[in-house]
This record gives C-alpha cells, structure tokens and sequence, in this order.
C-alpha cells in the first residue's frame, strides 16, 4: 500500500479499516513492550553485544519498539523505513570505521530488519542480509524474541568478524563507541519522528 495525499475522509473504506486495524494492532504491542521484555532479557542481551564486539571493530545497536508511531501507520509505511530512522537516531552510522549495525525488531508485526553502515554493507550483498533476516523469522512468529535476537547477533557477529577483525592483542582498536544495552522505543510516544 502506499501513502496517500488525500484527506482521511477520502480514503477508501477498505483502506480506512486496514489501517485501523494496523493502528491497534501497533498501540497494543507498544503497550505490552514491557512485558514482552524481561529486565534480565535485556541484560543478557547487553552482556551478548559486549561480548561480540571484543571480537572485531565494528559496533551493535538493538533497538526493540512494539508499534511503530501513528504517522508510519497510517501512511502505511514500512518496517524498513522506520528501522533506518532509528539508524539515524541511534548514530549507529557515526562510528569511526563506518561498520555499525542495528538489529531493529518489531513486535507488532513480528519483523526485523537489519541496517548496517557503508562499509559493511559494501562488503556484504544485500542477498545475505535478505537470508539472514528471513530464517529468523520462525523464532519472531512464534514470539521467542530472546531466542531471535541472540540468533540476529550470533550472525551479525560472524560477519563482523570476518570483514573487521579485532586488532592484535596489545593494539587499540575504536573502543565501545555505542552503548551496549538493547533501545527500547516507544514507537507510540515517538509522535512520527
């Protein structure tokens, strides 16, 4: 579907209640992040993308949001879009080697995206990420996020590795440019930025 220009009393019926149903369905999982999130889940998390990142240059952000704000829903945009403003947000892009990654999941539609920054997605075509986001779907469908999550880091990990090692014992590297504990987003609150 695609935005439309026209006011919201021009808007086909058909239409009008997809996106009402898209609307509620994003207000009750933004709702529910909470409780969908252990504080323990997070930590682990946290504890995982540390652990990663002693293992090459590169820096991880996740970033979990259950709805996405009222301006994406109803002009239909996608996960997509709001998973690279979130990039931005989060300055994921601002790091010294250019080798960011967010990890962006989203519970209403139980999808993840994963955005990384020039320099690596120069050196990983975009067919690998389209796999890597597409066999860990079954884990989101069934509502294991945890189990997704470290899956996404595990891979984006391997990646990370082989493209920008860390340094040689003894050398310094960037650093931990980016906190390590997963974001999460109140897509709900956000007011469409």
């Amino acid at each position: 579907m695609t935005a439309q220009t026209s006011s919201p009393s021009s808007i086909p019926p058909r239409g009008l209640w997809a996106r009402l149903a898209r609307l509620l369905r994003h207000r009750w999982a933004d709702g529910s992040l909470g409780r969908a999130l252990p504080a323990d889940m997070l930590q682990r998390l946290a504890a995982r993308v540390a652990a990663s990142e002693q293992r090459h240059t590169g820096q991880i952000r996740i970033c979990i949001e259950g709805g996405l704000p009222l301006s994406y829903v109803w002009r239909a945009a996608s996960v997509r879009e709001r998973a690279i403003t979130q990039f931005g947000k989060l300055r994921v892009w601002d790091t010294e080697h250019n080798n960011g990654v967010l990890v962006y999941l989203l519970l209403a539609e139980r999808r993840i995206e994963i955005v990384a920054d020039r320099a690596l997605a120069r050196a990983v075509p975009p067919e690998v990420w389209r796999a890597m986001t597409a066999h860990m779907g079954e884990a989101f469908r069934a509502g294991r996020w945890e189990d997704g999550l470290t899956q996404a880091l595990s891979e984006v990990t391997a990646l990370l590795a082989a493209h920008f090692p860390a340094p040689p014992h003894g050398q310094d590297g960037p650093g931990n440019e980016l906190p390590d504990a997963p974001v999460l987003a109140r897509g709900w609150a956000d007011r469409g930025s």
